[in-house]
C-alpha cells in the first residue's frame, strides 16, 4: 500500500496525493514541463537541478525507463509530482518502472496530484519554492521548510553539475571542440560525435589559457541549471576568447555569452519546459518547434547598444531565443536542438558549428 505522500508550496498550499521512489523530504523549485514523453530525459538533464518537476501530462511511467535515454548519470531533478504513476511499464527497452528509477537515485514522488490545477497556479504566481515528503511530517514543519529555502536565483548550481576533471572524446577526429560544462546534455556531445567532432569537456570554472591549451577549433558554452548571472568564471572566459575562438552556447550558454557582451538578464515568470516551444528565426522567416527547459531570459532592451543582434525570438512571448555577434563567429540558442525524445528541426545547429569550426 502507498503511504501519504505530501508537497507545501511557498503560498501556504499543502496538496496531499501518494509517494513513490524513495522516502525522503527534498526541497525546489517546483515547475511544470508540458511534454507528453520525455520523462527519463528530462529528470536526468542537469539543468533540474534544483527544481521539483511537475509533468502536465497526466500519465508518466507507462513505457519504463532505460538507461540509454539519461542525459547525464543520474536524476538531477530534486522531485517528481504527476498526476497518475504507471508503476507497469510497457517497452521492448525498459528496465526499471519510474518509481524504482526515482528509488534508485534517492528522489521522491508524489501522485495523485491535480497537475491542471497546479499548473494554472504556477502560470499565474510564477514558479513557487516547495518542499516534497513521502516521509512522515507536520504540516507546519514541511511549510517551514519550503518557504525558509533560498530562491533558486540565489543558489550556485552549476558546481553541483559540472564535471570536475578534463574529460577527452572522439580523440582520433582531427576536429576538436571544448565544451565549458555547466550542466552539458549527453545528446549534446553525442550530437558533436556524430559529426566527427571531438570533444573536450572541461570545467565550467576553467581558465582562457587551458581551454586554448587543447588547441581547439571552436568552443561550446553548455546548457546547465540556475542563475548564469552566478557562473562569473565562464563569463570571464567568454570574454577573454571571443577575439580567438568561434563560440556557441546553448540555453544557459547563450545567457552567459549575452552577459559576457554586456545584456542584463531577468528570471522569468514560470520559464519555458517543454517540447512544442515555436521559434521563428529573423532571417529567413523560418518557424521551427523546439525543445526548451530554462527559467532565465536576455532582456532584450539591453541588447540595442551591444554588438549582438537578436537572430530568433519566441512566438508565444517575443523573448529572445538566438542571437549572433555582428563581427565575430559567435552564435548561440536559448533552446534545446540535441532535443530527444523531441522536435529535430533544429538538428542544423551542430551542422553550422561544424562549418564554423573548419572555417576558423
Amino acid at each position: 500500500m502507498q503511504e501519504e505522500a505530501k508537497l507545501a508550496l511557498e503560498d501556504g498550499t499543502i496538496l496531499k496525493g501518494e509517494g513513490f521512489g524513495y522516502q525522503t523530504i527534498k526541497t525546489g523549485e517546483v515547475v511544470f514541463a508540458t511534454g507528453m514523453t520525455g520523462y527519463v530525459e528530462s529528470l536526468t538533464d542537469p539543468s533540474y537541478k534544483g527544481q521539483i518537476l511537475m509533468s502536465t501530462y497526466p500519465l508518466q511511467g507507462n513505457y519504463g525507463v532505460s538507461e540509454e535515454w539519461f542525459q547525464s548519470n543520474g536524476i538531477k531533478a530534486e522531485g517528481y509530482v504527476v498526476r497518475e504513476e504507471n508503476p507497469y511499464p510497457s517497452h521492448s527497452h525498459s528496465e526499471n518502472s519510474l518509481s524504482g528509477f526515482l528509488e534508485e537515485y534517492k528522489i521522491p514522488g508524489i501522485s495523485k496530484i491535480d497537475t491542471r490545477s497546479l499548473t494554472l497556479k504556477i502560470r499565474k504566481y510564477g514558479a513557487l519554492k516547495g518542499a516534497l515528503s513521502t516521509e512522515e511530517i507536520d504540516d507546519d514543519e514541511l511549510m517551514a521548510m519550503a518557504q525558509n529555502q533560498p530562491g533558486i536565483e540565489d543558489i550556485d548550481l552549476v558546481d553541483k553539475v559540472s564535471v570536475t576533471q578534463p574529460k577527452i572524446l572522439g580523440e582520433e577526429y582531427k576536429n576538436r571542440a571544448v565544451i565549458l560544462d555547466c550542466g552539458i546534455k549527453n545528446n549534446s556531445i553525442n550530437a558533436l560525435l556524430k559529426r566527427e567532432i571531438g570533444v573536450v569537456l572541461l570545467p565550467y570554472n576553467t581558465s582562457p589559457q587551458e581551454v586554448m591549451d587543447y588547441e581547439p577549433g571552436a568552443l561550446l558554452v553548455s546548457s546547465g541549471p540556475g542563475n548564469p548571472s552566478r557562473v562569473k568564471e565562464a563569463i570571464q572566459t567568454v570574454q577573454k576568447l571571443s577575439n580567438r575562438l568561434p563560440i556557441f552556447g546553448i540555453c544557459l550558454g547563450q545567457q552567459i555569452i549575452a552577459r559576457a557582451f554586456g545584456a542584463r538578464i531577468y528570471k522569468m515568470k514560470f520559464g519555458h519546459r517543454g517540447i512544442n516551444q515555436p521559434v521563428k528565426d529573423l532571417q529567413s522567416g523560418k518557424v521551427s518547434i523546439t525543445s526548451q527547459n530554462h527559467g532565465f531570459s536576455i532582456d532584450l532592451d539591453t541588447c540595442a547598444d551591444l554588438p549582438i543582434d537578436v537572430t530568433q525570438i519566441n512566438l508565444n512571448d517575443g523573448t529572445v531565443e538566438g542571437i549572433e555577434h555582428q563581427e565575430l563567429p559567435i552564435s548561440s540558442v536559448q533552446y534545446h536542438p540535441e532535443a530527444g525524445p523531441g522536435p529535430h528541426d533544429t538538428d542544423y545547429y551542430f551542422d553550422n558549428f561544424l562549418e564554423t569550426l573548419k572555417k576558423y
